[in-house]
């Protein structure tokens, strides 16, 4: 997944994602002790050390007050030894060559005082002489660019290579994907209309064979002086040029920009989404957002960076998993009967299903751990998974049959339960057979035993069940195996043969 970052929402704000600006005053630390590595370490060897900083102090894994600082100055290193410019100004200069104000300015001549340094000086600000002036930390062509509607401006963190570099905007969209793809990984097409450069003109604005003017208005400054009472001065952006300071000729723009050096086509950016992403994450596709408009730039000599594509993911709720983090949650509905009984029930999982015994006296709320089991975990270590998690609902039934409930009835008698709803009248039941089988003992010519064997003989199931439980087959003989007397079959058949 090249180019690709997985960011959690916190991790919205706009503007670049360089490093992060320091404070006036707050030396640039060596990257080299940052990263943990040597001066002459390769650059698979920083990489490796950055991932192996980056993974510790994320702010997703690590909790810790100063992960995030940690965290910033991984970054913000890597970043500096991985391009070779940066790299070599501070194996030339050190921290000289990255903070502003320090002493060190390659642009600057003669120094205006202060003892100058090995550097020739420059402890130039804005307007010159010691000590920064309006502060060397602004960068006004940032704030022009602001209310101009422009690209964003930056310069490579000062030092030696003073060049200006425009950032195209972001661009934000947003996908949507079920649970199982959020679970699995999936691949999904984005289609975007960003601002690409354009192809007739290469991004300059103009027409071939034109070139831009120095602004009559301002005269190349691109600020206004105007002049109100009392002597009073206000400068503005000048709006024939805004405040470029050179404005293209009337007629000379291209065609196919309208000047701006950038038209809006249609893409699809292919994406892959890892397993394990929750809803509300997004991903960070490297230049893929838009390109900025080099048509309007002053500088022609301006480097162009493209800004970057997040892609918002969107997890649809599953009708049967939910989850925390990496663990899923599932609610298993068990019968009244297998609660109190026990058993065994099939429990579904990512892949397929599993069978979970169920253990006798189980309530509702009652909980069991399948481990790894559950949703890949981002940013943990190869491999890792959550784990299943599965609670139980006992189904209480709402109506019950007159069998039902006789035998419910009667588990509540054997159970010495005397606060259970009676309504089957099992007392007057009993009575009433133990008076019939008084009156039938007394009775007739036959037996009591045989009399009650004779009335049990075809009764059913539930009604033999019910007669056993209320003692009512104790009086009742074992019914006797029927032996077939061969002994008085074979004997005549040896008579006959005899004779």
């Amino acid at each position: 997944m090249n180019g690709l970052q997985l960011l959690h929402i916190y991790d919205q704000q706009g503007g670049s994602h360089g490093p992060h600006p320091r404070a006036k005053g707050h030396a640039t630390k060596n990257p080299y002790t940052v990263l943990g590595v040597d001066k002459n370490a390769s650059s698979s060897d920083i990489k490796k050390a950055y991932y192996s900083l980056a993974k510790k102090y994320h702010p997703d894994t690590n909790k810790d007050p100063g992960a995030k600082d940690r965290f910033s100055e991984a970054q913000s290193s890597y970043e500096m030894l991985s391009d070779p410019k940066k790299k070599e100004a501070w194996d030339q200069y050190g921290a000289a060559a990255f903070d502003q104000g320090a002493g060190f300015d390659p642009s600057g001549g003669a120094g205006a005082g202060g003892g100058g340094g090995p550097f020739g000086g420059g402890f130039q600000g804005f307007g010159g002489g010691g000590g920064g002036g309006f502060g060397a930390d602004i960068n006004f062509e940032d704030l022009f660019g602001a209310f101009t509607g422009g690209g964003r401006r930056g310069r490579g963190q000062g030092g030696p290579f003073q060049q200006e570099v425009l950032v195209g905007q972001n661009i934000e969209v947003q996908t949507n994907i079920s649970f199982m793809d959020a679970a699995k990984g999936t691949s999904k097409d984005i289609f975007i209309t960003p601002l690409m450069q354009c192809k007739v003109c290469n991004g300059g604005g103009l027409k071939k064979g034109q070139s831009r003017t120095t602004c009559k208005k301002c005269g190349g400054t691109g600020t206004r002086v105007h002049f109100m009472q009392a002597g009073f001065q206000m400068a503005s952006t000048c709006e024939a040029c805004g405040g470029q300071g050179v404005v293209v000729p009337r007629g000379g723009e291209c065609g196919g920009c309208h000047g701006n050096g950038v038209v809006r086509e249609r893409r699809t950016v292919n994406i892959d989404i890892p397993p394990g992403v929750e809803d509300g994450m997004r991903l960070r596709v490297h230049g893929e957002g838009d390109a900025p408009p080099t048509g309007t730039a002053a500088n022609d000599n301006a480097r162009a960076t493209k800004g970057d594509l997040y892609v918002f993911i969107r997890v649809a709720a599953d009708s049967k998993f939910s989850r925390s983090g990496a663990d899923v949650l599932y609610t298993a509905s068990i019968p009244l009967t297998t609660a109190v009984l026990g058993g065994e029930i099939k429990v579904p999982t990512l892949e397929s299903e599993v069978k979970l015994k169920v253990a006798t006296g189980t309530g509702t709320g009652d909980k069991i751990t399948l481990s790894g089991m559950g949703m890949p975990k981002i940013g943990g270590r190869r491999n890792a998974l959550g784990d299943l998690r599965v609670e139980f609902k006992v189904q209480m039934p709402k109506y019950l049959t007159s069998n039902q409930r006789t035998i419910l009835e009667m588990l509540a008698d054997e159970l010495g339960d005397k606060n259970a709803k009676r309504v089957m009248n099992l007392a007057s039941m009993k009575e009433s057979i133990s008076k019939e089988s008084t009156i039938t003992s007394t009775s007739g010519d036959a037996s009591p035993s045989s009399k009650s064997a004779e009335a049990h003989k075809n009764e059913g199931f539930l009604k033999a069940a019910w007669h056993k439980l209320t003692h009512q087959h104790d009086d009742v003989p074992p019914e006797e195996p029927k032996i077939e007397e061969k002994g008085q079959e074979e004997e005549p058949k040896k008579a006959s043969g005899s004779g």
